[in-house]
C-alpha cells in the first residue's frame, strides 16, 4: 500500500530558526520482529538541565530508567506514542513509524515551534520539522526522546513477555535473535508477531 505520511528532507528548507519551543523526536522499535513501533516527542526546560542524555543505545539499562523518570519530571511536556502490529503490517514499518512520531508531537500539551526529528525521514506535521541524522547522539531534546521511546517499548517487551513467555520477549525485545528466531520455528508466530517481515512470513510458511 502507497502512501504519503512522510516528506524527505530536501522538500523543507528552513532558512531561519524560528524563535520559541523545541521539540526533540526519536522512534524505537524499527528492527523488532514483533510489537510496536514507539516514538516520543520531548520539549526540554533549559532551566532544568539533565546531565548524561545520550542517544539510548550507549546507555545502561539502569541509566536509561533513571534518565526515564528524570526526563519525565523536568521536561517542560514530553508524549510517547505508538503505531500498532496491524499499522506496521498494513502501512509497512516506515511509514508506521512516521505515524507514531507524528502522534508523538500531537500528544505534546505545548505546541513547539519547530520539531527535530532523528533520521533523515520527516512525518507530515503542522510545524516546521527538520530531520538530523545521528541527532539522537547530537541533540538533547532528541536524546532525551530517544530514551523515553526505548524504556518505554522495553517495558512493553516485558509485559508482551508475560503474556507469551515462549518467546522470550523480555530477553531480545523482538529483535530476531537466533533464540527468537528458533522460537518462531517452534511455536510459530503469535498475534503481535508482524506478519510482514521477512522471518515471520518464514517461519508461518513452515508450519504451513
Amino acid at each position: 500500500m502507497r502512501s504519503r505520511k512522510f516528506s524527505k528532507p530536501e522538500q523543507i528548507s528552513l532558512v531561519f530558526d524560528a524563535p520559541g519551543l523545541v521539540a526533540g523526536v526519536d522512534e524505537a522499535g524499527r528492527g523488532p520482529l514483533a510489537g510496536p513501533v514507539v516514538a516520543a516527542a520531548v520539549i526540554l526546560d533549559e532551566l532544568k538541565p539533565i546531565r548524561g542524555l545520550k542517544d539510548s543505545k550507549v546507555l545502561t539499562e539502569k541509566r536509561r530508567e533513571a534518565l526515564f523518570d528524570e526526563i519525565r519530571a523536568k521536561a517542560l511536556c514530553c508524549s510517547i506514542a505508538e503505531a500498532s502490529v496491524d499499522e506496521i503490517d498494513t502501512l509497512n514499518i516506515l511509514h508506521a513509524t512516521m505515524l507514531a512520531m507524528r502522534r508523538a508531537v500531537e500528544g505534546l500539551r505545548l505546541l513547539p515551534a519547530k520539531v527535530l526529528v532523528d533520521g533523515n525521514r520527516l512525518p507530515v506535521l503542522r510545524v516546521p520539522a527538520e530531520a538530523i541524522v545521528k541527532g539522537d547522539a547530537k541533540v538533547k531534546s532528541i536524546s532525551a526522546a530517544s530514551i523515553l521511546a526505548k524504556v518505554h517499548r522495553d517495558r512493553l517487551c516485558t509485559a508482551l513477555d508475560e503474556a507469551h513467555p515462549q518467546y522470550g520477549f523480555a530477553t531480545h525485545k523482538g529483535y530476531p535473535t537466533p533464540d527468537h528466531l528458533a522460537a518462531l520455528r517452534t511455536h510459530g508466530a503469535c498475534v503481535v508477531h508482524r506478519r510482514s517481515f521477512g522471518p515471520v512470513r518464514a517461519a508461518l510458511g513452515q508450519l504451513e
